[in-house]
């Protein structure tokens, strides 16, 4: 399995992309969301990949942040949709703004998302409301997690094991102006405990 490639970027010619590493040119399909912010031809990058094996062949997708990884992986486990479908959804909306859209429920705004329907975009909503706030925050310092003191937390109370609605509410239950992250992940613990 491929889990990570670091190389002198090759090619980029949307979706198609190619990462030389130590000689090896690497071709792998990537979301616009990465090629965005790619650096110039001749750089050295580093993506996180995803290896995918089918009867009849082999594709390796590569993704900027962990985040965008995570939706990938997660939102194939939707009943109807596959890699191409996911990619567009990576294409057309930032990875807080679908996580955010599958929170509200908001079947109108992500059929807008070429190649979703309003069935899937339901589907979408109904299988990945409880997990779409791990999208985010899987590997800090990767993933552009939320600035704000109060997402920080709730992130942090997902990752050790509360659902997302559950988090929100605990952070939010527990910060007071002026709080950090840590303050507010301590008291929220501490409020559950009581």
């Amino acid at each position: 399995m491929i889990g990570r490639l670091r190389g002198i970027l090759a090619s980029k010619s949307p979706p198609w992309l190619v990462i030389d590493v130590g000689g090896v040119g690497y071709e792998l399909e990537a979301p616009m969301s990465t090629f965005y912010d790619l650096p110039d031809l001749g750089r050295e990058v580093a993506l996180f990949t995803h290896y995918a094996q089918k009867e009849d062949s082999v594709s390796l997708y590569g993704f900027l942040r962990e985040g965008e990884r995570r939706l990938f992986r997660d939102v194939q486990k939707v009943s109807g949709i596959g890699a191409k479908i996911a990619l567009a959804i990576l294409s057309g909306v930032p990875v807080d703004e679908f996580a955010r859209l599958v929170q509200a429920g908001d079947v109108a705004a992500l059929t807008k998302i070429p190649g979703v329907g309003k069935k899937t975009a339901e589907r979408i909503v109904v299988e990945l409301r409880d997990r779409v706030g791990d999208f985010g925050g899987a590997a800090p310092g990767l993933t552009g997690l939320p600035g704000d003191p109060q997402s920080e937390a709730t992130v942090a109370l997902q990752q050790l094991g509360y659902k997302p609605a559950e988090a929100a509410r605990m952070a939010r239950d527990a910060a007071k102006a002026g709080d950090d992250a840590a303050a507010i992940i301590r008291k929220a613990l501490q409020s559950a405990l009581r």
